[in-house]
């Protein structure tokens, strides 16, 4: 697989002289299925730039990239990736079918696309999840058989192969992943400052119903963390540790789209929509809450000090603080031969095609310079989009 950029490229990124003027580098991954390895892209070009996260958050696919990424050595992360990538893109039917996706232009490559989309839900996607030999609807009622379509044991060896889970309890780099408790309907962060993380914490984050069995941890049942929140950005900005934080949101899904022409663009974009995690809806939020902690920073350092003893002052000082936030946010956007089945699609061309652009879309983010200086502003927070805020270079 041969996915660099030109050096001249990645020249104009350059590497960090210095740590970023931050106590945590976060990297948030969303979920998104074969759209993952943009997010693999995203890593390559930080690890490239010497910007090393101390926290990665991930749901779904990117639990799996988070654990790829913390689970392993910083040599060694990029090659994992590539690893994991590379064997559920495999196409054990080429030799008889050919790679379709290798010719022609956008209308052939849709096609192909379709093709390979299909053939994930024949035969599955090898290491990640394989197609059940009874049919869920044949299946003993109350088995996992008969609640999914797919068995994911095949996942569960590839974390054991390329996941050191020794490294990751260690806690040298702080890890979570978010799973949606079947019974209670609750999502939960299992985070290795709170759990011993297994290759089953991975796996529930991922398991999408009704395509994908819920994982048993400790008498619980859960499925995908998506069914709730697609993205740990929350539980990052909201950790009872503040810190001054630069976060990297790496998306998977774009809410914004235009108006759907066809039944087919209908289902595609109440996907994206339902998918996507309107950050900057959240970063707004986030933004008058910080105001609010710097209004309440700048009143409690005016209060006398008999009221400092009160347990109005106890319950409200912990609030206050001029912590300050880099909210980074990197977003695939979908080529318009991808359609629907884009998530499930698990063709080498389209895989390296995501990846590259997370490795692009990073280097002309890590070009601007003021995504890795501390804000200036009241609130203390600073959202950056390529997209919208960047300008080609």
């Amino acid at each position: 697989m041969n996915i660099a950029l030109k050096p001249e490229q990645f020249g104009r990124a350059g590497r960090m002289q210095q740590p970023a003027p931050f106590d945590c580098v976060a990297l948030v991954l969303q979920g998104g299925g074969a759209l993952g390895a943009y997010q693999a892209g995203v890593y390559e070009a930080l690890a490239e730039a010497s910007l090393h996260p101390n926290w990665v958050a991930g749901i779904s696919i990117g639990a799996i990239n988070a654990a790829l990424i913390a689970g392993n050595a910083p040599e060694m992360r990029v090659e994992r990736l590539r690893t994991f990538w590379r064997t559920v893109t495999a196409d054990p039917w080429s030799d008889w079918f050919g790679k379709p996706s290798q010719f022609g232009g956008d209308m052939v490559r849709h096609w192909a696309n379709q093709w390979y989309a299909a053939a994930a839900i024949l035969r599955g996607a090898e290491g990640l999840f394989a197609p059940r030999l009874v049919p869920a609807h044949l299946a003993p009622t109350g088995t996992l058989d008969a609640i999914s379509f797919y068995d994911t044991s095949s996942l569960k060896t590839t974390l054991e192969r390329l996941v050191d889970f020794d490294r990751i309890n260690a806690g040298e780099m702080r890890f979570s992943v978010g799973a949606v408790n079947v019974a209670t309907g609750n999502l939960i962060y299992f985070d290795n400052r709170t759990h011993v993380i297994r290759p089953e914490h991975i796996m529930a984050s991922g398991a999408l119903p009704p395509a994908l069995p819920p994982v048993e941890i400790d008498g619980e049942y859960y499925w995908d963390g998506g069914v709730v929140s697609n993205t740990p950005l929350q539980w990052v900005v909201d950790s009872a540790e503040r810190q001054d934080t630069l976060a990297f949101q790496v998306d998977l899904w774009s809410a914004r789209g235009s108006i759907p022409r066809t039944m087919s663009e209908v289902m595609t974009r109440q996907k994206e929509i339902q998918y996507s995690s309107r950050t900057r809806a959240r970063s707004d939020q986030f933004r008058k809450e910080q105001h609010l902690r710097s209004a309440l920073t700048a009143l409690i350092a005016k209060l006398p000090d008999d009221l400092r003893e009160t347990p109005e002052y106890a319950l409200l000082a912990p609030e206050s603080d001029r912590k300050v936030y880099n909210i980074i946010q990197l977003i695939y956007q979908a080529r318009r031969t991808e359609g629907g089945s884009k998530d499930f699609e698990f063709s080498a061309r389209s895989m390296e095609d995501h990846w590259a652009a997370g490795l692009s879309d990073t280097i002309r983010t890590l070009h601007h310079p003021e995504v890795l200086e501390r804000p200036i502003s009241a609130d203390g927070v600073f959202t950056f989009d390529i997209a919208t805020d960047g300008r080609l270079s």
